[in-house]
């Protein structure tokens, strides 16, 4: 047997006997919770308001509710330096966070299946007030809820790995719980609501946070976090203490990559705009290509969950070979092949063949890109500040897209004037698409930085 073989061998042992830590397992549910919600005000929603009869620039503007998401860094600080009352003491700082922002999630999901994305006006407190408004209200709560469970979530992640491999096994099964679960609420939704309907959907998605409850049980806190909280406690509530809780994890992040860093926010910041900008109208597009749910969510369910498995193995093994910087650069090539693929789509028809081609395409590229950002963000936080400095990174590589998203509505209708609905969609996409040129070129200029901080001593 070949040195290589018995490598490989070995690092599957060593992958199996991680498999066994508590610590593993929990990542995984952990993963699957943080990933549930964020269709469910997002792509989803906007097929559910579609059948409903809602506008595609109602759908867009609606979509701005996920740029909670893009914001989060305003309140992780908080989320690092301070206790849940009550929970915080039961289950510690990391865990108690959790399961407030569980509770807050799976509470607003129920009500807004009860409420639905309609016409006309309901009854709040005595006030006659829109379905649509409540509904947005509602959508927020989830979003803002959803993204204080990542900011902590993704704190827990980095602060409990031992050693940089154990990590990269984390940050692998957080990928494959949260993958998993936009498939759920991608794909299995869908078949669920063409039998029972779109409120009992949600209200089994809102169930299904439990399993985030299960894994904030089965956890533990991390040892590091402990030791971080425990010595700034004493100081957190002074004028320096506040000041190094609220700016100090900038400055540092600052002071370790000085002029690069820059470079990284700006490209963290649009590798994944093609993706986010596409989003609002994925689902719509699938209603006014003729498909059903039941097609939907079987493709979803069967191709897409295939595809999306074996990006993120892909992403992983390139990860491993060649280095995280080396990953990033083939997901920023991959990420935009989605846009294409629904641009070929909307041109050749509603073949299922085809939709399967293009499913398997977009959550191919999806799963790779996604996993290798993760990768690489997390490589660059430190011990202490985590929470903030993830929330930051994961807040500039969303915040771009999400803020121009919204206006996705009004640029397909846009394009689709002297044209048919369909051609507009496929023009939209395929302008999506050209963003990754920007992307493309960043990334070099960020393995070349990589390049020059491996050779040069500070």
């Amino acid at each position: 047997m070949s040195e290589t073989a018995v490598k490989r061998r070995q690092g599957w042992r060593e992958v199996m006997g991680n498999l066994r830590q508590r610590k593993v397992l929990a990542m995984l549910l952990l993963g699957f919770s943080s990933g549930l919600p964020i269709y469910l005000v997002g792509n989803t929603l906007g097929f559910w308001m579609r059948k409903e009869g809602i506008e595609l620039d109602t759908i867009g503007f609606l979509s701005w509710v996920g740029l909670a998401y893009s914001m989060k860094f305003l309140w992780a600080p908080i989320v690092d330096k301070t206790d849940v009352p009550l929970l915080g003491r039961l289950f510690g700082r990391r865990r108690g966070w959790m399961l407030l922002s569980q509770l807050f999630a799976a509470v607003a999901l129920v009500g807004m299946a009860l409420v639905q994305p309609k016409g006309g006006h309901i009854l709040v407190l005595g006030m006659a007030m829109e379905h649509l408004l409540v509904f947005g209200v509602l959508a927020t709560v989830v979003a803002f809820a959803s993204a204080t469970q990542d900011i902590v979530i993704d704190a827990w992640r980095i602060e409990v790995a031992d050693n940089s491999e154990q990590l990269g096994l984390l940050t692998a099964s957080s990928a494959l719980g949260y993958r998993t679960a936009l498939l759920v609420t991608d794909a299995l939704i869908l078949i669920i609501a063409a039998r029972v309907g779109w409120q009992v959907s949600y209200e089994i998605m809102a169930a299904l946070m439990g399993l985030g409850v299960a894994a904030v049980v089965l956890a533990r806190e991390p040892a590091r976090a402990v030791v971080a909280v425990h010595e700034q406690a004493a100081r957190l509530w002074t004028p320096r203490g506040l000041f190094d809780a609220v700016v100090g994890p900038f400055v540092m992040f600052f002071r370790e990559y000085r002029s690069g860093a820059l470079l990284i926010l700006a490209a963290i910041s649009i590798y994944r705009m093609a993706d986010f900008v596409m989003g609002p109208m994925a689902n719509p597009f699938y209603v006014d290509l003729g498909l059903d749910e039941d097609t939907v969510g079987a493709v979803r369910g069967s191709v897409g969950l295939v595809a999306t498995f074996f990006g993120i193995a892909l992403a992983g093994v390139i990860s491993v070979r060649w280095g995280v910087m080396a990953a990033l650069l083939v997901g920023a090539i991959l990420g935009p092949c989605s846009n294409l693929a629904f641009a070929w789509l909307a041109y050749v028809g509603p073949g299922k063949l085809e939709f399967a081609v293009a499913m398997a395409v977009d959550n191919l590229s999806s799963g790779f890109a996604g996993t290798a950002l993760i990768a690489y963000m997390s490589s660059l936080t430190s011990i202490g500040y985590t929470a903030t400095q993830y929330a930051l990174l994961s807040s500039f590589y969303a915040m771009p897209g999400k803020a121009l998203k919204g206006f996705s509505g009004v640029t397909v209708q846009h394009l689709a004037q002297g044209r048919t609905l369909l051609e507009g969609y496929a023009l939209f996409f395929i302008g999506t698409a050209l963003l990754a040129i920007p992307v493309l070129l960043l990334c070099l200029a960020l393995a070349a930085m990589q390049a020059r901080r491996a050779t040069v001593p500070d």
